[in-house]
């Protein structure tokens, strides 16, 4: 809405009044925005989007990890998927619902869509995490600062120490350039940070909100705009560093169609190694749902 990406919002929600009052409300902004319609409707409504966000879950408690919510948020997701999928089979779905590789993975088989049109949200705000905690340190805009979280989003992503880089520099160069130290030990603690901070969030506020919803407008721009533009997102992976068959984090050309192309990192052997290892979990939470 405040960007312009789209003419048109539908909300849907299982609670009729509470999808109303937030239309209201945005609808209230539109003077101060861009020219867009914004309502309140049912899954009828889906017919002809060219986005589709799945944000719903069970409304469980997160207690530990995101993982714990995968069987109750597999049951939402079937009654979704099957509703979305009666009026619209032509859209890009992108999950944001936890654990989201997991959910992602489901809403690929349970739609029917091309791999390329079933996205998630993904790493991408890990990713940016990463970034601003180390722009802090470097004293860098965070925009000048690249770096990677691939794998789950969750607590075995993995942090691409190999690849980060200021202005092609890689970090590890960089920092004797500027006098800053080259501590891993150090970075380690920036990494736990990064992993953890969905938790300390909620625990001081509830919930996450306002960075996750900037990462999902930045995917959708992404894709409504053409942009050809590369962010790390949860994608269904065919041999990509030995891991095939499950929907977990890389960084992906993004455009109209969805995924354009998967971008294969050259990761060093201890992140291909944990990359593994988090493929191999989550799909043990992808072969419990069926059991």
């Amino acid at each position: 809405m405040i960007q312009g990406l789209a003419s048109q919002i539908v909300i849907i929600d299982i609670d009729k009044q509470r999808a109303e009052g937030e239309a209201m409300d945005l609808n209230h902004g539109v003077p101060f925005t861009h020219p867009v319609r914004i309502w309140s409707g049912d899954y009828s409504d889906c017919e002809n989007a060219d986005i589709i966000i799945i944000t719903v879950d069970k409304g469980e408690r997160l207690q530990h990890s995101r993982l714990e919510l995968a069987k109750g948020n597999y049951e939402v997701m079937k009654q979704v998927i099957a509703s979305i999928t009666r009026y619209n089979k032509d859209c890009i779905l992108l999950v944001v619902t936890n654990p989201l590789d997991v959910m992602t993975y489901a809403a690929l088989k349970l739609s029917g869509l091309p791999k390329n049109r079933v996205i998630g949200s993904g790493t991408a705000l890990d990713s940016a995490r990463l970034r601003f905690l180390l722009s802090q340190d470097l004293q860098i805009d965070p925009r000048n600062v690249h770096a990677y979280i691939i794998g789950e989003h969750g607590d075995s992503e993995v942090p691409v120490w190999s690849l980060a880089n200021v202005a092609g520099i890689r970090l590890k160069d960089y920092c004797p350039i500027c006098n800053i130290p080259y501590d891993q030990a150090h970075h380690d603690e920036l990494f736990l940070k990064v992993r953890n901070a969905g938790y300390e969030i909620a625990k001081r506020k509830g919930h996450t909100n306002y960075a996750v919803a900037l990462a999902v407008t930045r995917i959708v721009q992404s894709i409504l705009r053409n942009e050809n533009a590369v962010v790390t997102v949860s994608t269904f992976l065919e041999d990509y560093h030995g891991v095939n068959d499950i929907c977990l984090s890389v960084p992906a050309v993004l455009n109209r169609t969805g995924v354009k192309e998967v971008i294969k990192l050259p990761l060093e052997e201890k992140e291909i190694t944990d990359f593994r290892n988090s493929a191999s979990l989550i799909r043990k939470v992808i072969e419990s749902l069926h059991r």
